[in-house]
């Protein structure tokens, strides 16, 4: 964070946040990517990665610099790989319970589908969709984790406090997923008031988990176990395994992502707290 400060950091955030998001709604009302054979609006995500590298060499920094170094890549990957599959086990365990009680028997199907807010879907299962879908996401995550942990936080850091910075960033992240909920009003999809609803719930909820990956890039020093647990999200929880029942599929979809984060953040939160205490008692032990 020595680095002399040529720019100020907020207002280049907020720059480049403007152009990604402006891009961002383009695509999800003028292209419409995820309604075509695609299923996935991947184009501003690719734009913003382009950006993300732009923005880097501008700046004279490098991947590493946000946090996508080489060593710890695997370790670090599994870690949230294994913290996003054991939260959802519990969530989707919560999940099942609750429509059991129900008496709405259900059961587990894989394929992939895109996420909306609607409840249509197509049911793809030939092995080119499960690919796509994994590398679509791989793309998805490393623009987000990148932008929104890597180079956002460490802009901010440069004159803010982390938990500051990372607060901004998270709320950023919020903001970033309400054209869902937008969408599927002006399509006339959703009143307004339930547009609004979701749309709290979407900042809210966007916001939590943009805290937590923020807290796992402080605690391992890099950015990969906030990516594995965020594909792991992205990927197998909400595109590839759903939960099937008479009365239709992923119906407490929304239930079983909120207990999954909430599960996983609060585990993240304590994970923090305990590594800052350990910090503070041996004050000359060099963290990650």
């Amino acid at each position: 964070m020595g680095r002399n400060i040529k720019y100020k950091p907020d207002n280049l955030c907020i720059a480049i946040f403007t152009f990604c998001l402006l891009i961002r709604f383009a695509e999800y009302f003028l292209i419409e990517t995820d309604k075509t054979t695609i299923g996935e609006n991947i184009f501003h995500k690719a734009i913003g990665v382009i950006l993300l590298a732009v923005t880097l060499k501008i700046l004279h920094l490098t991947w590493s610099d946000i946090g996508f170094q080489r060593s710890g890549f695997v370790s670090s990957l599994l870690k949230g790989l294994l913290l996003g599959s054991v939260c959802f086990i519990l969530s989707y365990g919560l999940e099942f319970a609750i429509l059991a009680l129900q008496d709405n028997p259900a059961h587990f199907e894989i394929y992939i589908s895109s996420f909306t807010l609607t409840d249509s879907q197509v049911k793809n299962t030939d092995f080119l969709f499960f690919l796509l879908c994994v590398l679509f996401n791989a793309v998805n995550v490393w623009m987000e984790e990148g932008v929104f942990r890597g180079l956002f936080i460490k802009m901010l850091c440069e004159t803010k406090p982390f938990m500051t910075a990372n607060g901004i960033a998270a709320f950023l992240f919020g903001i970033w997923h309400i054209v869902m909920p937008i969408r599927s009003y002006i399509n006339g999809e959703m009143s307004f008031a339930v547009m609004v609803f979701l749309g709290i719930g979407y900042v809210i909820l966007s916001g939590v988990m943009g805290i937590k990956w923020g807290l796992l890039y402080r605690i391992t020093g890099n950015i990969w176990a906030g990516l594995g647990d965020h594909l792991f999200n992205n990927t197998v929880a909400t595109n590839m395994l759903h939960v099937v029942s008479p009365r239709g599929a992923d119906e407490l979809q929304i239930v079983r992502i909120m207990a999954a984060q909430l599960i996983s953040f609060a585990f993240v939160l304590i994970l923090y707290y305990d590594k800052n205490k350990k910090a503070n008692k041996f004050p000359f032990v060099v963290g990650p």
